[in-house]
C-alpha cells in the first residue's frame, strides 16, 4: 500500500467526470458526497469499472441520481493485415489487457444511450479518420446500451432513501434581509433555536439560503417551523387562527400571530363599548372569551390590518396591526 499513483489518480478524475452530471443540485441534495472505488484486480479498464460501480453504489445509497451511466473502453487495430485480416480497421468493445497493450487505440467513453458524460482517447497511430471515430463512438453507445441494460437487472433494487444513520439535512430559502432576524444579536437567536429544538446546526448565508442539519425529523420541523414564522411576511388573505394575546398595555393590547411576531390591537378595537382606563382593558381582555382570537390579515389605507372574526356572530372587527419583532 503507498501513495495513489499518477495513473489512478488520473482514472479516478476520469470517473468522477463522468459521474458528476448526473448528481442532483446541491439545493435538492446538500450531502458531501465520497465514492470510493477499490481495484484489487483487473483485465480491463479499470475506470469504466469505477463508473459503473459507482453509478450502482450512489443508488444502493439513496443518492436521487438524475439518470443511470455506464462506461465502455474501447480498442481498435488499424492494420488488421498483419494479424491475416484484410485490412479493414477492427474496432473492439471492452478490451482487455493484452487488447490494450497491442492495439492501437484505447478510447474510454461513459454515458448512457443518450449522450456522453466523459472520454478519454490514447492512440498510438495516424490515420484514424472521422469514419473510424463515428463506427466507434456507435459501437460504444451499443456497449453502454447493453451494460445499462444489466444495471437495471440488479439485486437488490436501489434504494428509495438515504441510511437511518445519515443526518436529516433541509435547505430553505428566506428573503436576504431577514437573516439577521434567525441569526440574532451575537447569534444569541440560532444558538436558542439550536437548544431549543435538538438540532445539530443551523448555516445561513448572505443570499437568504438557510441549511439545518438534524438526526430526527421531529426536532427539523421544530426548527423549521420557528424560523418560518421568525421570517414570515404577513400577505393580504392570510388567517391566523387561536393567537393568544399576549400582554396589554393602557392604549390596547398585544396579539401573537406567530411566534415571536406580534401585532398591537388598539384598545377602541377591542369593545363596542368605551373603555375609560387600562384595569378594563386588563379584565376585559383575560376572560376566556377573548384570551385568543381568530384573525385575517387584509389591506387597508394602504397598511395592514387584521380582521378579527367576532365569536357567536361572525362579525368582522378591523384591529389596527402594529408588527414588532421578537426579542
Amino acid at each position: 500500500m503507498g501513495a495513489p499513483s499518477r495513473r489512478e489518480i488520473g482514472h479516478g478524475m476520469l470517473a468522477e467526470r463522468a459521474l458528476e452530471p448526473i448528481l442532483p443540485s446541491e439545493d435538492s441534495f446538500p450531502y458531501t458526497i465520497r465514492v470510493e472505488s477499490t481495484i484489487t484486480e483487473s483485465n480491463g479498464s479499470s475506470s469504466m469499472a469505477s463508473v459503473c460501480g459507482g453509478c450502482l453504489a450512489l443508488e444502493d445509497a439513496g443518492v436521487p441520481l438524475k439518470c443511470y451511466i455506464a462506461g465502455i473502453a474501447m480498442g481498435m487495430v488499424l492494420d488488421t493485415k498483419e494479424f491475416g485480416g484484410d485490412g479493414t480497421p477492427l474496432i473492439l468493445s471492452d478490451i482487455t489487457g493484452s487488447e490494450d497493450a497491442s492495439g492501437d487505440m484505447d478510447f474510454k467513453v461513459a454515458g448512457n444511450e443518450h449522450g456522453i458524460t466523459a472520454f478519454q482517447m490514447d492512440i498510438k497511430v495516424g490515420g484514424i479518420t472521422l469514419a473510424i471515430m463515428k463506427q466507434a463512438l456507435q459501437q460504444a453507445r451499443n456497449g453502454r446500451k447493453h451494460i445499462l441494460a444489466e444495471m437495471l437487472k440488479c439485486s437488490p433494487t436501489p434504494s428509495k432513501s438515504l441510511s437511518k444513520y445519515a443526518p436529516l439535512i433541509h435547505v430553505m430559502k428566506v428573503k436576504p434581509e431577514k437573516i439577521n432576524l434567525i441569526i440574532g444579536s451575537g447569534g444569541k437567536k440560532v444558538k436558542s433555536i439550536i437548544e431549543e429544538t435538538g438540532v445539530e446546526a443551523i448555516d445561513t448565508q448572505d443570499n437568504g439560503l438557510v441549511k439545518i442539519t438534524a438526526r430526527d425529523l421531529t426536532s427539523l420541523e421544530k426548527s423549521k417551523a420557528i424560523i418560518t414564522s421568525l421570517t414570515m411576511v404577513p400577505t393580504v388573505g392570510d388567517i391566523y387562527r387561536n393567537c393568544e394575546i399576549k400582554s396589554i398595555a393602557p392604549y390596547g393590547a398585544f396579539v401573537e400571530i406567530a411566534p415571536g411576531r406580534e401585532g398591537l390591537c388598539h384598545i377602541s378595537e377591542l369593545s363596542s363599548s368605551w373603555l375609560a382606563k387600562a384595569e378594563d382593558v386588563r379584565s376585559l381582555i383575560f376572560c376566556s372569551f377573548y384570551r385568543f382570537v381568530e384573525v385575517m390579515m387584509v389591506a387597508v389605507a394602504g397598511m395592514l390590518a387584521l380582521i378579527k372574526l367576532k365569536q357567536g356572530k361572525g362579525q368582522l372587527r378591523r384591529l389596527q396591526l402594529r408588527l414588532r419583532e421578537g426579542q
